[in-house]
């Protein structure tokens, strides 16, 4: 008998990237485009431009009352105390034993009211996740809004310029990682975000999911930034922009085989807080002297390109690990990957080798990020 395929689910804007002759993918069970315009070309527009990406399959969980607080700050391991109304900050969601739930962008909307934005892949998941850890809690009410909102990423060194022209908001008064609510292309209380995960400036905006509201938009902001050279951008320019940035992928650089202290994310994990789901685990590997292995930046010394999965072994032939992320770089020109190798192998400049179709390929280990936006001059 044949099993039966779940059909994928779709973004109200599914239709316009079809339209559009977009190369569609499964993309953790939704249709998604995976390239719109060529991935170098989007990518290049991102860093040097422009580029708007469709990221409605995220999804967004809110907490609201008057013990919403305490259950944001017993879910996640970033301080949310130490927000501002407006503020946002990346932090994650943990099992008890200090690997990865999935990690987040936590919203403050009020003193009673938080806005957790999580992955797509992983949505069911930590909605669940998030009911049976919280749920029982005093005075917090969890709703799940993700398919209330079309959310878009605006993002480049024009994003600002671009989104400029459909907000009568002052987009500069918005500093990274803060957020308000604004008139954009005629919408009333649009929910603007200096966020994004490309490693340049941008926004994300939280429009209304129906599909004419979000094909108006999309619409409207390729004209706005079409003097700038915007591109509708894909998945695949989305996965090089972050790995040149060096930000993490769940199921990649981050799951619920690693901790954070391996990852290099110990700085949003706020032990100094009483409590939060993992905690006790992380002191357990703080106590213990660290992890035994830590992400680290790789180079390609000689010619291949280290992909996904690919393995890394010492010079002299030692298996250390996987690449968990690993692509031509766009931008820098350059073979890079990201890998777990123990902690012995992670001085900058340690050369190691990557099989690549049976053969060992020479790399060295860089700092990361590989790629960081310079600062706007004062």
């Amino acid at each position: 008998m044949t099993e039966t395929m779940a059909p994928l689910r779709k973004t109200a804007l599914n239709a316009v990237h079809r339209a559009a002759k977009s190369k569609m993918v499964d993309f953790g069970g939704w249709d998604m485009p995976v390239d719109c315009c060529g991935l170098i070309a989007e990518h290049m527009a991102v860093r040097t431009a422009v580029g708007v990406f469709d990221v409605s399959h995220m999804g967004d969980i809110q907490l609201r009352g008057p013990g919403s607080l305490a259950a944001v700050q017993h879910l996640c391991m970033n301080d949310a105390s130490k927000l501002a109304v407006g503020q946002a900050h990346y932090s994650a969601m943990l099992y008890p034993n200090g690997t990865f739930v999935d990690d987040v962008v936590v919203h403050k909307l009020s003193d009673n009211d938080y806005l957790i934005v999580i992955n797509a892949g992983t949505r069911e998941k930590d909605v669940q996740w998030v009911r049976r850890t919280i749920g029982h809690m005093p005075g917090v009410h969890v709703n799940d809004f993700s398919d209330y909102y079309t959310q878009l990423a605006i993002q480049g060194p024009r994003a600002a310029e671009t989104l400029q022209k459909l907000t009568p908001t002052d987009l500069s008064t918005i500093k990274n990682y803060w957020f308000t609510w604004g008139q954009v292309c005629g919408l009333y209380n649009v929910m603007i975000a200096r966020t994004g995960y490309t490693g340049e400036d941008g926004f994300e905006i939280y429009i209304p999911s129906d599909e004419p509201t979000s094909a108006r938009v999309w619409g409207e902001v390729l004209e706005a930034g079409a003097e700038f050279g915007i591109l509708a951008c894909g998945l695949g320019a989305r996965n090089t922009l972050r790995l040149e940035a060096g930000m993490a992928l769940y199921g990649h650089e981050i799951s619920d085989t690693i901790n954070v202290f391996e990852a290099g994310l110990g700085r949003y994990a706020k032990l100094d807080k009483p409590e939060f789901v993992g905690r006790a685990a992380l002191l357990e590997v703080q106590a213990a002297g660290g992890p035994g292995r830590k992400l680290v930046g790789l180079e390609m010394i000689e010619r291949g390109i280290g992909r996904d999965g690919y393995t890394v072994f010492s010079i002299d032939g030692k298996r250390l690990g996987e690449i968990t992320s690993g692509s031509p770089s766009p931008f820098l020109k350059k073979n890079v990957a990201m890998a777990y190798v123990p902690g012995e192998y992670t001085a900058l400049d340690t050369e190691v080798a990557v099989e690549i179709r049976g053969q060992m390929v020479k790399a060295k280990v860089v700092p990361l990020p590989f790629y960081k936006r310079a600062k706007k001059s004062a």
